[in-house]
């Protein structure tokens, strides 16, 4: 079972799970938080994210973060920020290893290419996606498809941006989110537990001190551009330059992200502990019921969040060599469901039974599943095995950097 029991009592409690949609046996040696974690890890949605892009396409460096090794590191800030808080630990680790499961190859750019092919026939989420995955798409057990994990988690996947209600509830793919919430609700009007917040503030922090390491380590931006544009950037660098004068530029960009990262973790845990110090929820149910996340940052760090943003929007993903790796990552991802969606048979055995249906919905859909769950080579081979002639276009990888 977890270690540290008792949490605080508006932590998730596994022994007090509401359960999984088929029941099963509670194990003897693992909380039902633990279990759903390594089912997630075992699974082959999983594996994939470590040959799928995170912002660089993987030909261009074996240095780069992944989807996987980002996953890994919103995992292990998830934990600190649910230790911190004492809630469950394994529940926010899991929740932040099941986040990134639904993205498609070559990262953003990728998404951005599946989102306009499935326009017409319902759109495309990762998160809905990420659903699919865990509850349908895995077939592993012989009993059911999915992974079959507990409500709480499946909560965290869905719903830790925050509530489906609204305009939220209208996003692509919500469909799907609708119909499995008809069948095993997961009070999608309300907020997730302090866990699934733990790990959706997470990923942005991972995501935020990652891409300016790679960013500055590709040589899309410099460590005196940063610093000019973003102050709180600055004066950690100048508090580095002063201890240590001589640094070279490697440890440099290593010393700036790890005190970013740092102070970043410290303010969301002081800030988070002191909204529920206000809040005093009793149980995990008033934390949802709440009206807002209580893990956040301070006001001060959330403009410093929206600064590093808004810096790496404008001078790394809009970047004209990141941009050339993502335009042929579009065209790799809309020809691939072109040609899947003219004939289905060029698709897997398995995947071409599954595309059979008169609904050209339902065949969409099902192309967009196969092209979702591929990774970034794979990808590019098929658009070069289905595009012969033109498989200059399908290099994937940069001339230069």
């Amino acid at each position: 079972m977890s270690g540290r029991l008792p949490f605080a009592i508006y932590a998730c409690d596994a022994r007090q799970s509401q359960g999984r949609l088929y029941p099963t046996a509670p194990s003897p040696t693992r909380s039902a938080f633990q279990r759903d974690r390594d089912r997630i890890i075992h699974s082959t949605a999983f594996r994939r994210l470590a040959h799928k892009t995170q912002v660089f396409v993987p030909l261009d460096g074996d240095h780069f973060r992944t989807r996987l090794t980002h996953t890994i590191e919103v995992g292990q800030i998830a934990r600190a920020l649910a230790r911190a808080l004492n809630v469950d630990e394994d529940l926010a680790e899991a929740i932040a290893l099941a986040h990134d499961v639904g993205h498609t190859p070559f990262g953003h750019a990728g998404e951005g290419a599946l989102e306009a092919c499935m326009a017409p026939y319902g759109g495309f989420d990762h998160n809905a996606q990420a659903l699919r995955i865990v509850t349908k798409l895995e077939r592993r057990y012989a009993e059911y498809d999915g992974l079959n994990l507990s409500w709480e988690t499946l909560e965290g996947i869905v719903k830790h941006n925050g509530p489906l209600k609204g305009a939220t509830a209208k996003r692509p793919l919500a469909k799907y989110i609708a119909e499995f919430d008809h069948i095993f609700p997961l009070e999608l009007h309300s907020y997730a537990s302090l866990e699934a917040q733990a790990a959706a503030l997470a990923d942005d922090i991972a995501y935020i001190g990652h891409d300016i390491d790679d960013g500055l380590r590709a040589g899309l931006f410099s460590i005196n551009h940063l610093t000019q544009r973003v102050s709180f950037i600055d004066k950690i660098y100048k508090e580095i330059i002063d201890q240590y004068p001589e640094l070279e530029k490697q440890r440099v960009i290593h010393e700036i992200v790890r005190r970013l990262i740092t102070r970043l973790v410290e303010d969301a845990i002081y800030h988070s502990a002191n909204n529920l110090a206000i809040e005093h929820p009793q149980t995990a149910h008033e934390v949802r019921m709440l009206g807002r996340a209580m893990v956040s940052f301070s006001s001060e760090i959330s403009t410093v969040e929206q600064e590093i943003k808004k810096f790496l929007f404008d001078h790394m993903y809009r970047h004209e060599q990141v941009m050339g790796v993502w335009e042929q990552a579009r065209l790799s991802i809309s020809c691939l469901f072109k040609a899947f969606m003219d004939s289905p048979s060029k698709m897997p055995p398995d995947w071409f039974l599954i595309s059979q249906s008169n609904d050209d919905i339902a065949k969409a859909i099902t192309v967009a599943d196969y092209i979702a769950g591929m990774t970034d080579r794979f990808a590019l081979d098929e658009a070069r095995r289905l595009f012969p002639h033109d498989a200059g276009l399908f290099q994937g990888s940069r001339k230069s950097r």
